[in-house]
């Protein structure tokens, strides 16, 4: 099966997931005085090639978020939320995500191996977060999947500083299990830590906070750009690109407790 999400990210200049995320760990907001519009078009014109939107309670999210931006923008669109069941998994799938994230280390692996399977048959994409080389290297189907090695402590909300030494510790056994897309997620507020995943042979990057905390994602980006350059001066020049707007979904209920 041919996954959008992880086509549109491997195929990048710029392989960054951009993430509208209302509230950082620690309760502040993020958005600053933005709307949801106009961090979505912000986005777009910095070339973003892939989007993740917070659903969870914890950083402010809701299911009306992901609908609102769905209805904004023709980017595949990963949800970041508990999601442990396939009504769950249904439900992102109908509010417009194209990947789903599960949580390797609050999942038996009987159950990750279900939902992998669940999600691949309703077309969304596993976007599997892990944390340990165990994890790393028995993800389902990981060929299917994005594996995405989470520098942040999930059972501590997020709130402690990033461990940016697990990405390069894990980053061969997330390879040796088979995904094509390798990902570093949480925790690259910094151009150049983001830069160095990626020199190391990481194949996408998650950032939310780092870009929503400058003026504007182009601040960033431009900052990602140049110390990309210095380290690999082969790399082709990024091409920020507009996507046409979808066709907006109707807004609808939030199902209660969720993930960041």
């Amino acid at each position: 099966m041919t996954s959008r999400f992880i086509e549109a990210l491997v195929g990048s200049d710029r392989p960054v997931v951009m993430e509208v995320k209302l509230r950082a760990s620690d309760g502040s907001e993020l958005l600053g005085g933005r709307t949801v519009a106009q961090t979505v078009a912000a986005y777009e014109t910095a070339g973003a090639p892939c989007l993740s939107v917070v659903t969870g309670r914890w950083f402010g999210g809701t299911e009306e978020l992901l609908a609102e931006v769905a209805g904004l923008t023709a980017l595949p669109i990963l949800r970041k939320d508990f999601v442990t069941s396939e009504t769950g998994l249904a439900r992102s799938r109908d509010l417009g995500a194209s990947a789903v994230l599960l949580t390797s280390a609050l999942l038996a692996r009987s159950t990750l191996g279900r939902l992998v399977d669940q999600a691949l048959g309703l077309g969304l994409t596993p976007f599997v977060e892990v944390v340990s080389e165990e994890e790393a290297l028995h993800v389902p189907r990981a060929g299917e999947c994005v594996v995405a090695v989470n520098n942040k402590d999930i059972r501590a909300r997020e709130q402690g500083a990033a461990e940016l030494e697990r990405s390069r510790n894990l980053l061969a056994a997330v390879r040796r299990g088979g995904t094509p897309c390798p990902v570093s997620a949480s925790g690259l507020e910094r151009p150049s830590d983001a830069a160095e995943m990626l020199e190391r042979g990481y194949a996408g990057l998650l950032v939310g906070t780092g870009l929503l905390r400058r003026a504007t994602p182009r601040d960033w980006c431009q900052e990602f750009d140049r110390l990309r350059t210095a380290t690999c001066p082969a790399a082709p020049p990024p091409r920020p690109r507009r996507q046409a707007p979808r066709t907006g979904l109707s807004s609808t209920r939030r199902d209660p407790g969720s993930y960041p």
